[in-house]
């Protein structure tokens, strides 16, 4: 039986084109963040497996690609459940991995630690455009910081990175955890209810309030608790400042400090910035992942109809390792869908020099091919980028298709 010469379902081949794309975003991306201060390490794309399945990584825990146990370990025969197959598995994310590490390595590194990471994360969920099993994702962290400072910095490096690609007009939505809390519990909602009528306040974009009230009533929610919550919704609509007007209205239930965070947050990011987009606050933001515990943000790119990242604080997913919380906060920038809005949009990679092709006729003598080694070389040092190869009998095709990989000079050597 033949070979598949196509990539597993969900991973994909990159091509030339497209990887030019990728290394110029990572390049930018890595040069901006370094300039905030941020120190790129690396972690293991295999993590052990009860790092991965500790009820912190929501529903993303439902897609981990495990991997079984080898040698004497595995014995199938006396395996009761998966777990007993399966000691290891590939990161679905590179949150969990940095936690681990700097768990490990704290007294290695400064306080606060400004974490830069890039690398492939897996998730065995439904391919679709924009959206696959093996994909990039580019991280700035910062642990060790308690207050906005954090978020802040998170929130302008990040934003900083789209308006250098040209992203204009777009959102950075922003909520706080303990928001979403005390807005449930001053409805009357019990705190172990919290996590399913979140799900259900995700879905508001899609199914609007009066779809999200009648799911709430159709899980068996109380009515006049329902109304109750739905109330708050109807009156951030007429309301000049929601954070405002829900620090108004929740009382005691909200910490005093939810508030002013938030207030300092888009008062010194709107001070700050230099890309166009709008800091909006946004009550029915949610994130899927249950390790958030503070603020949390996301990027809406509404020229595009797609949101490209975001992130938020996870005070208490280092004290899993340690027995101790630390403060922490991250951002994660959707590469993948970026990658996929450049290409469909006919991005091109900024010049950096003169693309040179030389073109060597077949049977060239071995003295002057050493000189064109020699000269092109030099051009190189010159800054340009040089492409040596055996001209073709077609050659202007040959030509056609170096230009459309981004050739703009071309050197005929002849053999007379």
């Amino acid at each position: 039986m033949a070979l598949s010469k196509k990539p597993v379902k969900g991973m994909k081949d990159v091509m030339p084109d497209e990887m030019r794309i990728r290394n110029y975003v990572m390049g930018l991306i890595r040069e901006t963040y370094e300039s905030y201060g941020f120190t790129q390490i690396e972690t293991p794309c295999v993590e052990n497996i009860e790092n991965l399945t500790n009820k912190q990584g929501g529903e993303n825990e439902k897609l981990i690609f495990k991997i079984m146990k080898r040698g004497d370990k595995l014995r199938v025969d006396e395996a009761k459940e998966e777990n007993d197959l399966v000691d290891s598995g590939l990161r679905y994310d590179l949150t969990v991995p940095l936690a681990r590490y700097y768990s490990n390595h704290a007294n290695e590194l400064s306080s606060p630690f400004k974490a830069l990471q890039m690398g492939n994360v897996w998730r065995a969920d439904q391919p679709q455009k924009g959206r696959f099993r093996q994909f990039m994702q580019c991280d700035i962290d910062i642990l060790g910081e308690p207050s906005n400072l954090a978020e802040i910095e998170l929130i302008l490096a990040m934003t900083t990175i789209l308006g250098k690609l040209s992203f204009k007009n777009f959102n950075i939505r922003i909520n706080d955890r303990r928001m979403l809390k005390a807005m449930a519990a001053y409805a009357g909602f019990s705190e172990e209810s919290y996590d399913s009528v979140f799900i259900t306040l995700d879905k508001m974009d899609k199914i609007g309030k009066d779809g999200v009230k009648e799911c709430l009533i159709e899980d068996g929610f109380d009515a006049a608790v329902v109304e109750k919550y739905m109330a708050l919704f109807d009156g951030l609509e007429t309301a000049e400042d929601g954070v405002a007007f829900l620090s108004d209205t929740l009382g005691d239930f909200l910490p005093v400090e939810c508030k002013d965070n938030l207030f300092e947050i888009r008062e010194s990011v709107n001070a700050a910035k230099s890309a166009d987009f709008t800091l909006l606050f946004d009550p029915t933001l949610v994130r899927g992942m249950s390790y958030y515990t503070g603020t949390i943000f996301e990027v809406e790119l509404k020229e595009f109809h797609s949101s490209c990242g975001g992130g938020g604080r996870y005070d208490q997913m280092i004290g899993k390792f340690t027995g101790q919380n630390t403060p922490a906060c991250g951002f994660s920038i959707g590469f993948e869908r970026i990658i996929t809005i450049l290409m469909d949009n006919g991005f091109q990679v900024p010049s950096e020099g003169n693309k040179i092709a030389y073109l060597l006729e077949k049977g060239l003598p071995s003295n002057k091919v050493s000189q064109v080694f020699a000269e092109a070389e030099e051009m190189r040092r010159a800054g340009n980028q040089v492409l040596l190869v055996r001209m073709n009998k077609n050659k202007k095709f040959q030509k056609e298709q170096l230009a459309n990989n981004g050739y703009t000079e071309f050197k005929e050597f002849f053999k007379d």
